[in-house]
Parts: structure tokens; C-alpha cells; sequence
């Protein structure tokens, strides 16, 4: 079994590529992304618990369900408030897929997909890490398309994140990624080829 992180900032197109790994290799994703979205959306669950704690209950719906939105803005501009979440969001999100690795002994070759991959120490089980890049033009279009926001919001979530330097220096394979889903395609390729090698 081979685990695969895959990591870069928002827009990069990350969800591409683990798409693209799951045609090519038949790849088992571990989305962590979706895995703090389910746990917070489960109002029984500790991690719920402790995302009202720490924004208040003013930062519920009617329904009960989280405001992600204003969620959003308070971390865009509270790095205190920032960090304590990316925290408490670590300490649930890693354990659920340290588990759902565990329970996937079988599978071939596991994606992690975590944005957070460094910050949340997930490195420590992958056997490599690639890294997807585009260029701030690029990521702002696909986070507006993807999320529905205007270019000012995805400029503010783009600013608190790790610059593509950060992740050019830091993993084991970069992939930048134009608006060429071919070459994105050819790229994994190549680097899957090098991990089944290396590894």
C-alpha cells in the first residue's frame, strides 16, 4: 500500500487531481476537507461542540447548523481565532483518517487530500507528498466558480493561506496546474510512476 499526500492552496486544483488518481489508479480518497465538514455538521459530535464553544452560539442558524459563512470572515481577519480552530479541526480530522487509513489496509494506493497536510503534521504517514500550484489569476477564478463568492472574498481566503512557494520548497513533487487537465493528467502519471520506484 502506498499513501499519497496531496496538498497546495485553495484553486490549485487539488479535487482534479484526485479525481484524475482515482481514473488512473483506482486511488481510495481521503478528503479531510469533508471530514471536518461531516463532523461539523453533526450536531451530536465533540468537534460541533467545541466549534460553538469556541464561536458562539450567535454563530448558529435557526436550524441548529454552523454559519459558515460568517464562520469565514471572523477567521479571514482573527488570527487568534484562526489558529484555534485549525487546531481543534487537527485534533478530529487527523484521528478520522489515521482510521479510515487503518480500515484501508487493502487499497492499493491512498490520496490524502488536505490542504492543512503540513500544518496538521499528515506528512508523518504519507510515503509522498505532491504538491498542486497555479497562479493567483487561476486560483481566484475556480475558488468564485467552485464557491459561488465574489473575487474580493477569495482574495481574502487566498491572503491566509501558504504561499506556492511554501509548498515548491517543502514537497516531494510539484505539479503546476494550468488550465491544461491533459498535462495535469501526464504528470501524475510521471510521478506515480517515480513513488512505485522510490518507495
Amino acid at each position: 500500500m502506498k499513501i499519497i499526500g496531496i496538498t497546495g492552496p485553495s484553486g490549485a486544483g487539488k479535487t482534479t487531481l484526485c479525481e484524475i488518481s482515482k481514473n488512473i489508479c483506482g486511488a481510495k480518497i481521503i478528503d479531510a476537507d469533508k471530514i471536518a465538514k461531516s463532523l461539523s455538521n453533526d450536531l451530536t459530535s465533540d468537534y460541533f461542540k467545541e466549534m460553538v464553544e469556541l464561536f458562539g452560539k450567535e454563530l448558529l442558524q435557526e436550524n441548529g447548523m454552523l454559519n459558515r459563512r460568517k464562520i469565514a470572515t471572523i477567521i479571514y481577519s482573527d488570527k487568534d481565532k484562526r489558529n484555534k480552530l485549525n487546531e481543534l479541526t487537527f485534533n478530529y480530522v487527523v484521528k478520522e483518517i489515521k482510521k479510515e487509513v487503518e480500515n484501508s489496509k487493502e487499497t492499493n494506493i491512498i490520496i490524502i487530500d488536505a490542504p492543512l497536510l503540513y500544518e496538521a503534521k499528515l506528512e508523518n504517514i504519507c510515503d509522498k507528498v505532491i504538491a498542486v500550484v497555479a497562479n493567483d489569476e487561476e486560483k481566484i477564478d475556480r475558488i468564485c466558480k467552485r464557491d459561488g463568492i465574489d473575487r474580493e472574498f477569495a482574495k481574502k481566503r487566498l491572503r491566509i493561506q501558504n504561499k506556492n512557494e511554501f509548498y515548491i520548497k517543502i514537497a516531494d513533487y510539484v505539479i503546476y496546474n494550468d488550465k491544461d487537465v491533459e498535462k495535469l493528467e501526464v504528470s501524475f502519471k510521471k510521478i506515480l510512476e517515480e513513488i512505485w520506484k522510490k518507495v
